[in-house]
C-alpha cells in the first residue's frame, strides 16, 4: 500500500473544534467535504467509528450533492454502526450523564484522570473505555504561576456536554432513508466499503445489516471480538483490517 497523509479529524463540539449547532449528520458531513476541498484532497480513504461512522456514510452518500468529483472518495470504512435510524443506546447516555456529574462536583475534587476515573468505574468497568472517555477530560490548572486559584477550577468535558444532551434526537438518526420491507434507498455509493462490527454489540444486527447491501453494494463485513470500540479494544487487529483492506 502506498503512502498517503493521515489526518485525524475532531468534528464539531469534539476536541478543538468549535462547539456549535447544528449537531446533525448533513452539517458534520459538510464539514469533511469543507476540509477535503480546503486541502484539495483527492482519493480518500474515509474511516469512522459510531457517530463518525454515521458521518462518514452521509458523506458518502452525498457527493453529488456537493458535485464533488468522482475520484474524490476511493474507500470507506465503517466501525461498529449501521446507516440506521434508532434511538441512541443506554450505554451513550449513560456516558454522557456520568461526565455531567463530574462536572457538577466541586471544584478541587477532580484533580487527577485518576480521580475522575474512580466515578467512572461504577458506570464502565472496561479500563480502555474509560481511557478513551477521559482522553476528552479537562483538569485544573495546578500552576504555581497561575494568576487565578486553581482550587477554584473544576474539571470539565472539552465535548460540549449541553449540546450533545439537545442533540440526543439528531444522533440516533440518519440523513437517508432504508425502506426494510423492498430493500430500496434513494442515494447509493458504490465504491469498496469495509465495515467492522464488534461481535459483542447490538449497534450492527440483523435487522440493520441489510441496510449495508442497499446504500452500500460494494460492502465487506469482517467482525472482531469486542464490544463497540473495536478500535480500542483490538487495536491491532482493526489495524491489519484497515491496511488490508486499502491495499487490496
Amino acid at each position: 500500500m502506498p503512502h498517503r497523509p493521515l489526518y485525524a479529524l475532531d468534528l464539531r463540539n469534539h476536541g478543538t473544534s468549535p462547539h456549535t449547532t447544528p449537531m446533525t449528520y448533513e452539517a458534520m458531513a459538510q464539514d469533511v467535504q469543507k476540509f477535503i476541498e480546503d486541502k484539495q484532497l483527492k482519493e480518500v480513504a474515509l474511516l469512522g467509528h459510531s457517530m463518525g461512522g454515521k458521518v462518514a456514510m452521509a458523506y458518502a452518500l452525498s457527493l453529488d450533492t456537493y458535485q464533488a468529483p468522482r475520484d474524490t472518495l476511493s474507500h470507506l470504512i465503517i466501525s461498529d454502526i449501521a446507516p440506521s435510524i434508532g434511538k441512541l443506546s443506554n450505554e451513550f447516555m449513560k456516558y454522557v450523564e456520568v461526565m455531567q456529574r463530574i462536572e457538577a462536583l466541586a471544584p478541587g475534587v477532580i484533580k487527577t484522570r485518576a480521580d475522575a476515573d474512580k466515578r467512572l468505574q461504577p458506570y464502565e468497568s472496561d479500563i480502555s473505555v474509560r481511557q478513551f472517555l477521559l482522553t476528552n477530560l479537562q483538569l485544573p490548572s495546578h500552576s504555581r504561576t497561575a494568576s487565578h486559584d486553581a482550587l477554584s477550577e473544576k474539571a470539565k468535558f472539552t465535548v460540549p456536554l449541553n449540546i450533545l444532551t439537545h442533540s440526543i434526537e439528531s444522533l440516533g438518526s440518519f440523513p437517508y432513508e432504508y425502506n426494510a420491507e423492498d430493500r430500496s434507498v434513494s442515494k447509493t455509493w458504490d465504491g469498496p466499503t469495509l465495515v467492522v462490527k464488534g461481535t459483542r454489540s447490538a449497534y450492527i444486527n440483523h435487522k440493520n445489516l441489510p441496510a449495508f447491501g442497499a446504500f452500500f453494494p460494494n460492502t465487506r463485513l469482517e467482525e472482531l471480538d469486542t464490544g463497540h470500540w473495536v478500535h480500542a479494544e483490538k487495536p491491532n487487529e482493526f489495524r491489519k483490517l484497515v491496511v488490508d483492506f486499502l491495499g487490496s
